[in-house]
């Protein structure tokens, strides 16, 4: 293991005072330890200033004054040296973690290189660099993370091969977050290290509308929780919100029961803590192979332990997915999620890992098609009106925009240039595009017979479907989203006018206040 950081705050060219030296520490690894609370302290300030002036960068980190006293220590070599590293580390791991925390970052990046190390936050999807320190100290932050603060097993980190674990000890992790999970990977230059953050606040459990659903979704899914039985299936990439929606539902299903139903999750692992739930993980699975058998036999066994809602993380294979429609047919109510582009594209998806059209394509068993996203909101502070701002669009993307909105036209806004409400980004937080199918009958008979037109078709003509394309069009209308940014989530906006106009007003009502 390597030693103790150097202390360059006690002698030399960054020698500080002795006033100083009771209040903060340099160290030759690029931080700055300063104890909390002495931020604006005039000593603090004063070093600052002179580290500036000298042009030397460093990385502030927090820590509570015992802290800084140990560093200067003269006894500090040695093993007791080592272990104060070791403490001073899982300090600087837990400020890391803050500091996500305080700009709601969803994942956090750390990519060791042989001669840096970048740190990087993933902020509202965009993944923006926070900071960069030497190697060395990337590579005792890694070691900690993994060794003294996840909850696996062999805690033992190695950087030439592929890791997961998970820091699930609430004394190890700020108040916002749940747990963290991580994953590391050897790269051509270092290490790799992804810690996704799950956070704890699970807000207004039975609306659905704070996410970004309109009150058509709201309806939808409502009427699906009351459904006794039937499987509701919620797709979309890595980051959609699938988990938030899922644990939203449920929930509010729970509460509306007033907690006299008994919901079962089977995950891999348990992410989000849904109040009411019996959550259970999948864990120890030492390959593809073992994860499916285990998957398939927990959900089995979870039938057996009388549920009336099962929710089951993730459909990846064909044994869960003949698992959790054996459970819908045995008379339970199932939710889950799996990786289709649509909602329609669900059914395809598990004719794809093997289920039979027969089973598939019956609306008392599959009860729910849901699709979602998720797209940035404009900062209601600094959003300028499209109108004002028409040039800034490409023509061909303004041609779109006024044939798709029609007379909503004027109501579209764009990014602005940033204010301090929104942290100089021009926007504010996401918010969900969905499309929901509750299919009957006709639906899936026209899916039985191979006319997949058809059926959409019917969807939004007899059902009042509505499309993600349209659900993202009605939020540009509205002046909820700018229609770039729309564009990168849904693609082109090309849908008829009345239904942007006639959505306009539900959107609005969504969000008023």
């Amino acid at each position: 293991a390597a030693g103790a950081p150097d202390v360059l705050s006690r002698a030399g060219a960054f020698e500080a005072s002795a006033e100083q030296r009771k209040l903060l520490c340099l160290l030759a690894d690029g931080r700055l330890l300063i104890a909390h609370g002495q931020e604006l302290n005039p000593h603090v300030l004063s070093y600052r200033a002179r580290l500036q002036k000298m042009a030397h960068e460093c990385e502030v980190s927090v820590v509570d004054i015992q802290a800084i006293a140990a560093q200067y220590n003269d006894g500090a070599g040695g093993q007791g040296g080592r272990r104060q590293e070791h403490s001073m580390m899982q300090v600087t791991a837990k400020e890391l973690l803050n500091r996500a925390c305080r700009e709601r970052a969803s994942d956090i990046h750390i990519r060791v290189r042989r001669s840096s190390t970048e740190t990087y936050f993933r902020i509202h999807n965009d993944l923006l660099r926070i900071g960069s320190q030497t190697s060395e100290y990337g590579e005792r932050l890694l070691a900690t993370l993994y060794g003294a603060m996840t909850s696996v097993s062999d805690s033992s980190y190695k950087p030439t091969e592929r890791q997961d674990a998970s820091i699930s000890d609430r004394d190890k992790l700020p108040p916002q977050l749940y747990g963290v999970r991580i994953a590391t990977a050897p790269t051509n230059e270092g290490t790799l290290m992804v810690l996704r953050l799950l956070y704890n606040d699970a807000g207004d459990t039975v609306d659905l509308r704070p996410l970004g659903f309109d009150e058509l979704h709201a309806g939808q899914l409502q009427r699906l929780k009351e459904q006794p039985t039937g499987m509701n299936l919620i797709s979309g990439p890595t980051g959609s919100g699938k988990s938030t929606t899922l644990q939203r539902v449920l929930s509010g299903a729970i509460e509306q029961a007033e907690h006299k139903l008994h919901v079962l999750t089977v995950e891999d692992p348990v992410e989000y803590p849904i109040d009411g739930a019996v959550q259970t993980s999948v864990t120890n699975a030492g390959s593809e192979e073992e994860r499916s058998r285990l998957f398939s036999a927990a959900i089995s066994n979870a039938m057996r332990l009388d549920p009336d809602t099962i929710m089951i993380g993730e459909i990846r294979d064909k044994a869960s997915a003949q698992s959790a429609l054996r459970a819908s047919m045995t008379g339970h109510q199932v939710w889950t999620t799996v990786h289709a582009n649509s909602a329609i594209a669900i059914v395809d998806r598990l004719l794809d890992l093997g289920l039979p059209l027969t089973m598939v394509a019956d609306h008392t068993v599959v009860t729910g098609l849901i699709s979602q996203r998720l797209v940035k909101l404009l900062c209601p502070h600094c959003k300028v009106r499209l109108r004002d701002h028409a040039d800034r669009l490409a023509p061909p993307l303004l041609a779109r925009l006024r044939h798709a909105a029609g007379a909503a036209f004027d109501q579209v806004c764009l990014a602005g240039p940033g204010c301090k409400e929104c942290r100089e980004q021009g926007t504010a937080g996401r918010t969900v595009v969905a499309e929901v199918i509750t299919p009957d009958a006709r639906f899936f008979d026209y899916l039985r017979s191979g006319d997949k037109g058809q059926a959409l078709e019917y969807w939004r003509r007899e059902l009042g479907g509505q499309t993600l394309l349209e659900h993202a069009l009605s939020k540009v209308v509205a002046g909820l989203v700018d229609p770039r940014m729309a564009e990168k989530v849904v693609g082109h906006l090309a849908g008829d006018a009345p239904r942007a106009e006639r959505h306009l007003n539900v959107v609005e009502a969504a969000y008023a206040g």
